[in-house]
């Protein structure tokens, strides 16, 4: 089968794109070929096919880090709404390389929907994966700073956005990312979507809930490309881990809060798109010398401290949708102390593979760091348990098999 396979990004930057070069791999190695489309950018890896990737909008890898002036902030409004030129550009692609199927991770803001339109007036079945709530919230985090989690958008209150100031904290930008999410929803773009996969259940009932027909999602959860390692190098030692964006709804200040006074010791790995890590670098000031902020690291060099920490914590405070951290964490036998909420119970099992606990609640996750501190039989057996899983439900060979299945029934569906 042939594929074309879609990301406004052709680089790593985060778990979508780790995701999709991770899949490209794996459909490769099974004999499929992968036509890749992007966003042309001086960070993309080299492929021959990015003579059709849209022109650039702006370098940069957040939008909201550097200063625009009037052209680039035209071009990306509308990216958007509806770009024509992404229309034309992957129509062109189609039309030369024949593709049996779309396969789309993130194409909001960078791309448009256009391109849905582009294959479906060729009759090429399309498949969008799930990695945010961009469909049903201009931010795709059902979350902002006032109020916290918010689902104002879901249940129909469009202005909630605009008057909450949701979208980079500007009611400027707030009102175009709404007005854009009113035009897709008056378009019909989700109808025209032939089939949703979904790495999380919960995120699953909130697509339904939008009016997503269930007979279009499939619950498919993410795998890890599990290389090979030496297990002697596991261990233990007494400190905990965070990896991951350094972003407010990512609940640090929680997490902080709870070490703040131990004899815990803490290690941050991650960045920030908002410029939220110095105002955590002040808190952490505060909070004496036991919690360190590493920064930004490749995988590569963040494996050491996974081999190493007692185990990760994923303390969230909005709906997470599917953490690649969590499967880093059990692919090396590491447990994981996560919220008890969104998706994470999905993923972290209490008392088997980790421990949760009550969102928000610093007294009940200082509870759990106790306890992985105080017994690391406990931590380590729990870690082999996570590690199981990844052999097993979060394999790449579990994935593949069941995307193949979708795949294989809406490319028979084509020829029926």
């Amino acid at each position: 089968m042939k594929i074309a396979l879609v990301n406004y990004r052709y680089f790593i930057s985060g778990g979508p794109e780790r995701y999709y070069f991770n899949i490209k791999e794996v459909l490769e190695r099974h004999g499929h070929e992968v036509v890749p489309f992007s966003v042309k950018s001086s960070k993309n890896f080299d492929t021959p096919y990015d003579k059709y990737f849209l022109e650039s909008v702006d370098d940069s890898e957040y939008f909201a880090k550097t200063r625009k002036n009037v052209s680039t902030v035209l071009k990306s409004f509308t990216r958007m709404f509806y770009s024509f030129e992404a229309k034309r550009k992957f129509t062109s692609l189609l039309r030369d390389t024949c593709p049996d199927l779309v396969y789309i991770m993130q194409y909001h803001n960078k791309i448009s929907p256009s391109i849905i339109d582009a294959a479906r007036s060729m009759g090429i079945p399309v498949v969008h994966r799930i990695s945010d709530f961009q469909y049903m919230c201009p931010n795709a985090l059902f979350y902002n700073e006032r109020t916290g989690v918010c689902e104002d958008c879901l249940k129909g209150k469009r202005l909630s956005c605009v008057r909450n100031r949701c979208v980079m904290n500007s009611t400027v930008y707030s009102a175009i990312k709404a007005g854009a999410k009113a035009l897709h929803d008056a378009m019909g773009v989700t109808r025209r979507v032939d089939a949703f996969v979904v790495p999380s259940s919960f995120t699953m009932s909130k697509l339904n809930e939008y009016g997503i027909d269930a007979t279009r999602l499939n619950h498919i959860p993410t795998f890890f490309n599990l290389r090979p390692y030496d297990a002697s190098a596991i261990s233990y030692e007494p400190f905990f881990l965070y990896v991951g964006r350094v972003e407010r709804q990512k609940g640090l200040q929680t997490l902080v809060d709870a070490v703040k006074g131990t004899r815990h010791r803490l290690k941050i790995i991650g960045f920030s798109n908002d410029g939220y890590d110095l105002e955590l670098k002040k808190s952490l000031t505060e909070a004496g010398g036991n919690i360190e902020f590493l920064g930004r690291m490749s995988f590569d060099e963040i494996v050491p401290y996974l081999q190493s920490c007692r185990c990760t914590v994923v303390p969230s405070e909005w709906y997470d949708n599917f953490p690649n951290a969590i499967l880093e964490s059990f692919a090396y036998r590491k447990a994981v102390i996560a919220t008890d909420f969104g998706s994470l119970p999905e993923l972290v099992e209490n008392d088997v593979t980790g421990l949760t606990f009550k969102y928000r609640d610093v007294a009940d996750l200082r509870r759990c760091l106790d306890f992985m501190a105080d017994n690391e039989s406990a931590a380590r057996a729990m870690g082999e348990r996570a590690f199981e899983l990844i052999q097993s439900r979060y394999s790449p060979e579990v994935h593949y098999a069941s995307l193949m299945k979708l795949f294989d029934s809406l490319a028979d569906k084509k020829k029926n």
